[in-house]
């Protein structure tokens, strides 16, 4: 478990889509990671979750914001996929944990993966199954998987979201082939858009994000089971997104030109800092 006596204050954040409390941000000094505080228990964090605006476990398009949502994910699926085929595998076998409506999944057993997912919300896993044949479970089955199973184990912007956080990658670490590969996606609350908007950043989204990553933690993090990240991607599409919903949360209401600004110039920062909004992060297991 983490350290609770290692850390420091960094921000107070509100819970702007669902419950409105604030929580507090906390440094943990051994990682370099922030931690929500307090972090919600196992029977009340679903509640934060119960929000029509949780976009990633529905296919809904009501809007503006929704379509464009869906438009950029119809991008990302192709790069993911072309990411994943980059790999060497044996018999090209795929877990995804918080697959949400399976899009992903859905996009590489067409192209002959073996896939696999784990989604907690059953009207997503519900959506996730009919699109994969049956192949997403409940979270209660990470633990009954083989060992040694999967070439690749994805998670898009999923381990903001798990508790126990050194427990799970050792899980991860467990169900990789030797030689396999391990893909993270989270943000960066080292990025300029992270920085400009401070409390209001939508990608803090506390208390559903529990952790706060930049890139010294997430190699430290991995690193404790022998892993190792041996490449970092940038997804600057996540700098537009997060901006426009930062924008909503700070002024009220959404303004696209300033979105797309602030965004763009997260862009062009990190060219030089290569502190992106959200990074993908390469990890090999030994």
């Amino acid at each position: 478990m983490v350290k609770e006596n290692s850390k420091n204050q960094f921000l107070k954040v509100k819970d702007h889509s669902v419950s409105q409390e604030l929580f507090n941000l906390v440094e943990n000094l051994e990682y370099g990671f922030l931690e929500t505080r307090p972090q919600p228990s196992s029977e009340t964090l679903p509640d934060y979750y119960k929000s029509e605006d949780y976009i990633s476990h529905t296919d809904s398009k009501r809007n503006v914001f929704e379509n464009v949502y869906h438009l950029v994910r119809s991008i990302s699926l192709k790069q993911k996929l072309k990411l994943i085929n980059s790999f060497e595998s044996t018999d090209k076998t795929l877990l995804d944990v918080g697959c949400g409506t399976g899009d992903f999944l859905q996009t590489a057993q067409k192209k002959h993966w073996t896939v696999s997912g784990i989604e907690p919300n059953e009207e997503a896993r519900a959506l996730a199954n009919k699109k994969t044949n049956q192949a997403v479970y409940e979270i209660e089955e990470l633990l009954k998987l083989e060992a040694k199973s999967f070439d690749v184990i994805t998670l898009w912007h999923v381990l903001e979201h798990l508790p126990n956080l050194e427990e799970h990658i050792q899980i991860f670490k467990k169900l990789l082939k030797p030689n396999g590969t391990l893909i993270i996606a989270v943000p960066n609350y080292k990025s300029y858009d992270a920085t400009y908007y401070k409390e209001f950043w939508a990608a803090f989204d506390v208390p559903r994000h529990l952790w706060h990553f930049n890139k010294p933690s997430i190699s430290k993090l991995v690193s404790k089971v022998s892993m190792e990240v041996v490449k970092t991607k940038p997804m600057y599409f996540d700098a537009f997104y997060v901006s426009l919903l930062s924008e909503k949360y700070k002024k009220g209401k959404m303004n696209f030109l300033r979105g797309f600004w602030v965004g763009l110039v997260s862009n062009l920062k990190s060219l030089s800092t290569k502190e992106v909004s959200s990074l993908i992060y390469v990890i090999k297991n030994s």
